[in-house]
């Protein structure tokens, strides 16, 4: 993967060797689900549009959630600093390493034909399911489907082609990347209640006293 560089008259292109994770807060502090996803996100979207999947995870209360979550972290606090005396655990992390080493040193996939052509269709309905959502909701989308979002799921095609012991891409993988795709990126896109709904100004109205009154989430 490389990156384009075109500042104070230095025209180039760099190798990116590295991957980015990141994660951010809502403005309000917790997603609200009667506001917009561009509400919700609030990043701008060259920067939205660099990432290949984006995923919106809620802080939803639940009991027993919430109690296995408490769980881990406390044995995380607990066995701070200790050394693992689970030798299966160490031999399987050990494997998996050695395992994603050999995936990267000997095989390249590259796509299809096949894989190419249902790629291309896919994407193209994409960007046209978007466009209309964009058209009827007279908003643009939060996270834009432009030729970077195409790059991410080629990616995704080879990275899960590798991970197969596969030299090609095949419809099969770009199918997964596909799926994987449309639970992250395109969920986050198309997340929000108001995204659903035509609110009047008088629901808008009453909708704003309900939140100066209470916190979101509760």
């Amino acid at each position: 993967q490389t990156i384009s560089i075109a500042r104070a008259g230095i025209t180039t292109v760099l190798n990116s060797r590295t991957s980015v994770l990141a994660a951010a807060n809502p403005p309000s502090g917790r997603y609200d689900d009667l506001e917009t996803a561009q509400d919700n996100i609030d990043l701008q979207t060259t920067i939205l549009s660099r990432f290949d999947l984006i995923f919106i995870v809620k802080d939803v209360r639940l009991y027993d959630q919430d109690k296995l979550i408490a769980s881990h972290i406390i044995k995380v606090h607990a066995n701070a600093g200790a050394v693992s005396k689970d030798t299966d655990a160490t031999d399987r992390e050990n494997w998996l390493k050695r395992y994603i080493e050999y995936c990267r040193g000997h095989y390249k996939p590259r796509l299809s034909d096949a894989a190419a052509k249902m790629l291309q269709n896919n994407y193209v309905r994409i960007r046209q399911q978007m466009r209309q959502q964009a058209n009827e909701s007279g908003d643009s989308p939060a996270i834009p489907i432009t030729v970077r979002q195409l790059e991410a799921i080629i990616r995704l095609s080879e990275s899960i082609a590798k991970m197969r012991l596969s030299s090609i891409a095949t419809e099969e993988h770009v199918t997964e990347a596909l799926r994987l795709f449309n639970v992250s990126t395109m969920d986050a896109a198309r997340s929000g209640i108001a995204e659903q709904i035509s609110l009047t100004p008088e629901m808008r109205q009453v909708e704003t006293q309900i939140k100066r009154r209470m916190g979101i989430g509760i």
